[in-house]
């Protein structure tokens, strides 16, 4: 069985990848923090070699990249039990549910406890034809903690309320510090910053489980409306230029799309709303972070209401929720953050201090470490 030695707690971090992501941010976020922890040891495995995240590299932690050779690679097995036996950790903290799965023969053989942290949505599709759903169904009962990103997700799960735990995401706010300054950003999108206009961004993936349709159909109306409005659309993914190509071409220098960005702060920075809406026909959101970026920097946000994303937006409190699919209710909530100034920096200010006081990055971090104490604790007992 594994145990602490001289007080230091063992973690091993095993997640598929390291690519662009919600939860493949947290993780980096959490490493670099734990990392400042002297009585805290962790090593990651990663089962793509590609990394987004640098900062990882600079950690100077012991990095083993567990690639399979074929989808039904057994090998992965005992190569990931060779590691977990050679490093003996105390937790083996997966972050997905194919992770999760290659983790529970070594986590039984070796008597390491197994935090499962598979549940970051809230899924539509509850049957065996999810895969998500079903790895959860097949690893529940093994794990020792269902860690989740937010209460909606964990219900919709069903995970055993007993060994279940809701940790919110956690942003670094010293992220924002350094942003650029806005007038070098306008100069850079619109080739002028002298004209004031007004920025509704969204930044999320091009991909089906996010609604660009009903946020482009609201953004030719209010852009042949209203001649200062702007719109700002950030990420990149397989539906971009279909999305690109229902854009009117007169249209094209009001609804810009900025593709895959690295100074995603700077560019909400000139938002004036945020938005994010959600395709729920296909997918249920956890906690996002482009939220809690928006309102991080003070912006109102428009969001879809279900999911986690209900624990984030407070519905006219700082920001407002829409129906699905409704760009009859965008359009009126855009209008009237327009018309509204005050309305528009009250809801700012509210979420501000909301990400602060549920979102910080020591609230998270702090929230984990306590989990993986109480574990420990368990097996010491």
């Amino acid at each position: 069985m594994a145990q602490t030695k001289a007080g230091i707690m063992k973690i091993l971090f095993f997640i598929d990848s390291l690519n662009s992501g919600g939860k493949e941010r947290r993780l980096t976020e959490l490493m670099k923090q734990l990392n400042l922890d002297h009585d805290t040891n962790f090593i990651l495995v990663i089962m793509n070699k590609e990394i987004h995240y640098k900062q990882v590299l600079d950690l100077n932690i012991k990095i083993h990249y567990l690639v399979r050779k074929t989808k039904k690679d057994l090998s992965v097995f005992k190569k990931f039990y060779e590691i977990c036996k050679a490093y003996r950790p105390d937790i083996i903290h997966c972050w997905d549910g194919m992770t999760a799965f290659y983790s529970i023969p070594s986590c039984k053989l070796l008597g390491i406890k197994l935090v499962n942290g598979l549940v970051v949505d809230t899924p539509v599709r509850k049957n065996i034809f999810n895969k998500n759903w079903l790895r959860a169904k097949l690893t529940f009962p093994f794990s020792d903690i269902i860690i989740g990103n937010s209460n909606a997700g964990l219900k919709a799960y069903k995970a055993p309320a007993k060994k279940s735990s809701t940790v919110y995401n956690g942003m670094d706010f010293s992220r924002f510090i350094t942003i650029k300054e806005k007038p070098a950003i306008l100069t850079e999108i619109f080739d002028d910053s002298s004209n004031d206009f007004f920025i509704v961004g969204m930044v999320a993936a091009f991909e089906e489980r996010k609604d660009y349709k009903t946020l482009i159909k609201a953004a030719i109306f209010l852009t042949t409306q209203h001649e200062n409005i702007r719109f700002v659309l950030v990420g990149d993914g397989n539906d971009l230029e279909k999305i690109k190509t229902s854009v009117p071409p007169l249209l094209k220098n009001k609804i810009l799309f900025l593709g895959r960005r690295t100074d995603v702060e700077s560019i909400i920075n000139i938002f004036d709303i945020g938005v994010l809406l959600t395709n729920t026909k296909v997918h249920g959101e956890g906690i996002s972070n482009s939220l809690i970026e928006y309102m991080a920097l003070g912006k109102p946000a428009i969001a879809t209401k279900g999911g986690g994303t209900n624990e984030v937006v407070i519905d006219n409190e700082n920001g407002y929720l829409i129906d699905p699919g409704k760009e009859s209710q965008l359009i009126e909530k855009i209008e009237n953050l327009i018309e509204q100034k005050k309305l528009l920096e009250r809801f700012g200010a509210k979420g501000y201090q909301m990400a602060r006081e549920k979102f910080d990055l020591a609230i998270m971090t702090s929230n984990y470490i306590k989990i993986y104490q109480n574990l420990i604790k368990q097996t010491n007992n």
